[in-house]
């Protein structure tokens, strides 16, 4: 469908979401929102220990690859971000793809070395033949090009560039394996515990997450780098005389939101890691597994809308 023509659907579907009145729990629902294709029953809650968040609890995590998403029930998640309380879970700590939420991660470490001033926005990010033989998304670069770490950010943030995610993480790690197993190991010092990664784009491969670690890292992104979250927000930037837009499609569309950043694969669904913000207070809502890009985002603008609208976090 042609991005006007889906966005144009956006706000209708925005004012039925306001008449739905669907009862929860402060915690985690028994309720499944409309338009989810299936869901796990939620399970009990218990905290992870050295944070605020609770998730449904579960034994050892075994991260065994994920069958496919449409074989699968579709992952929710909805937290405070000042907190990390849950609000509403269902399928949580399902272990799937990340698909492109990858990227979040390989931000992450780029706004470390940012801010340990081991990288600049000026600096050169080259290409290598392995980084321009990326599949799409892409920017197209040829093998010795280049372009400057704050364009490498932004076509990685708004149009999901693998080619660009992998030329960065070479300068970073010296090889995309070298940097996916940093990634791997900053998700622990967050508290991922159920996420590995194994390449930097969320390429079909061996990456796994669940909504529950996304969540994690979505307020992370939030608290720690709050001086570049902005980039999540950009609707659209100019390269090579293309305007390149925004994956995301909620922006600008869903009152608040200001990023965070989608995913799709056949295998993984369709993702989205968002976050929005009314007055004072931030929500962040994570879905992974959905069947389409249409229902992905009703499912993202339902949850929040009825957090936002439920007092303390519990929507009514």
């Amino acid at each position: 469908m042609p991005t006007g023509a889906y966005q144009r659907r956006i706000p209708a579907v925005l004012a039925a979401l306001a008449t739905l009145v669907l009862p929860m729990s402060s915690a985690v629902s028994t309720a499944s929102p409309a338009g989810v294709a299936s869901r796990a029953a939620p399970v009990p809650l218990a905290a992870i220990p050295g944070t605020a968040m609770a998730v449904p609890a579960l034994a050892e995590p075994v991260l065994a690859a994920p069958s496919p998403a449409a074989a699968r029930t579709v992952s929710a998640i909805l937290i405070d971000a000042r907190d990390g309380r849950v609000l509403y879970a269902q399928g949580a700590n399902l272990v799937r793809r990340p698909a492109s939420l990858t990227k979040m991660m390989t931000l992450f470490l780029a706004f470390d070395a940012l801010d340990a001033n081991k990288l600049q926005l000026s600096d050169t990010v080259k290409f290598s033949r392995a980084a321009a033989n990326q599949p799409p998304s892409r920017l197209g670069l040829r093998p010795g090009a280049g372009l400057t770490v704050g364009e490498a950010i932004r076509a990685i943030a708004v149009s999901s560039a693998n080619d660009v995610a992998v030329a960065l993480s070479e300068k970073l790690g010296g090889s995309e394996a070298s940097f996916a197993r940093r990634m791997t190991a900053k998700a622990r010092t967050l508290g991922m515990r159920r996420t590995s990664f194994t390449n930097v784009t969320g390429l079909p491969g061996a990456n796994l997450t669940t909504a529950t670690d996304m969540a994690m890292l979505s307020k992370a992104l939030i608290d720690q780098h709050a001086d570049r979250y902005a980039y999540f927000s950009t609707r659209s930037f100019r390269w090579a005389g293309r305007q390149l837009q925004n994956h995301n499609h909620m922006l600008g569309a869903f009152d608040g939101l200001d990023g965070i950043k989608t995913g799709y694969t056949v295998e993984a669904g369709f993702n989205l890691a968002a976050s929005a913000k009314r007055g004072n207070r931030r929500l962040i809502a994570v879905v992974l597994g959905e069947r389409t890009a249409r229902s992905r985002d009703r499912l993202v603008a339902q949850i929040l809308e009825r957090g936002f609208n439920g007092g303390e976090g519990a929507p009514s």
